[in-house]
């Protein structure tokens, strides 16, 4: 990805290249999180980082009490394996993916600062010649300080709020089949009302790495998607919706939030409104 680009506003290092991340391995504070399984980990990863494979760490529950509680897990994982607050925080998939994107966001929504996504993950570390290694070190328990960032995270009472609310646009990030409600994956399948349907895989190139700036800027003009809006993404358990997130942070959109509970809690959550645009 090309992020420098005078048309349009961006946070250019919020992506981070190769060259960059190579730049910087030197860095005492830095912190890479290579969040792909622990087998793939095994057969190669960057030098000095630490895997957290975080798939399937999701919260279906955005009422306070289990969405805190799935905080609290969340800080302490993170310092179990040497990460803390100050630390200049990389997160490394296998490409420019939706599990690393998510890293991305809840450590934004930990009030986080001074976090970063490899583009075209360690795919692209590798094609690049970068040196690789099997060898890893267990780091040191550190506390994980945190300070939640509201703004960051959309619970379903929000997504209700958003539904017709002219200010708001919300953003279905998953499959075709799953928008439509052919392809059920929870008590009942469908759509908030209201969505506009942008899957997130168009956000990337054919080599894993994030489109251009102005490719992504032109999709979501395209359904309406506009800085002026709050924007909320979902998805089935917040990772490809967290990948909405992060290319609208990428272009400076300033209200931004991703539904963390997405799908899984909104399908199988009692009372909630649903849309069948296939029935429709």
């Amino acid at each position: 990805m090309n992020a420098d680009n005078s048309n349009i506003s961006t946070n250019p290092d919020l992506l981070w290249s190769v060259d960059t991340l190579a730049a910087r391995l030197d860095d005492p504070k830095l912190r890479i999180i290579d969040v792909r399984p622990g087998e793939r980990f095994a057969m190669g990863h960057i030098d000095g980082a630490r895997n957290f494979d975080i798939y399937a760490l999701n919260c279906d529950d955005t009422d306070d009490a289990p969405l805190n509680s799935f905080v609290r897990m969340w800080a302490f994982l993170l310092g179990r394996r040497g990460v803390s607050f100050d630390d200049t925080i990389v997160f490394c998939g296998e490409i420019t993916g939706m599990t690393a994107t998510r890293g991305f966001w809840f450590l934004e929504y930990l009030g986080h600062g001074d976090v970063h996504v490899l583009d075209g993950g360690y795919t692209a570390w590798a094609a690049a010649g970068r040196s690789t290694t099997r060898d890893a070190e267990v780091a040191s328990a550190t506390p994980f300080k945190f300070e939640q960032k509201r703004d960051r995270l959309a619970t379903y009472a929000d997504m209700l709020s958003a539904i017709d609310a002219p200010e708001s646009v919300i953003i279905d990030t998953r499959s075709r089949a799953e928008y439509l409600g052919t392809d059920v994956r929870a008590a009942r399948g469908g759509a908030v009302p209201g969505a506009v349907h942008i899957e997130w895989t168009n956000h990337l190139n054919d080599d894993g790495t994030l489109k251009s700036p102005d490719t992504l800027q032109a999709l979501f003009n395209a359904h309406g998607v506009t800085p002026d809006k709050d924007i909320l993404p979902y998805c089935q358990t917040g990772y490809r919706s967290a990948h909405a997130y992060f290319a609208l942070r990428l272009l400076a959109y300033p209200k931004a939030r991703n539904y963390l509970g997405s799908w899984n809690e909104w399908g199988n959550r009692e009372g909630m409104p649903i849309e069948t645009p296939a029935g429709a």
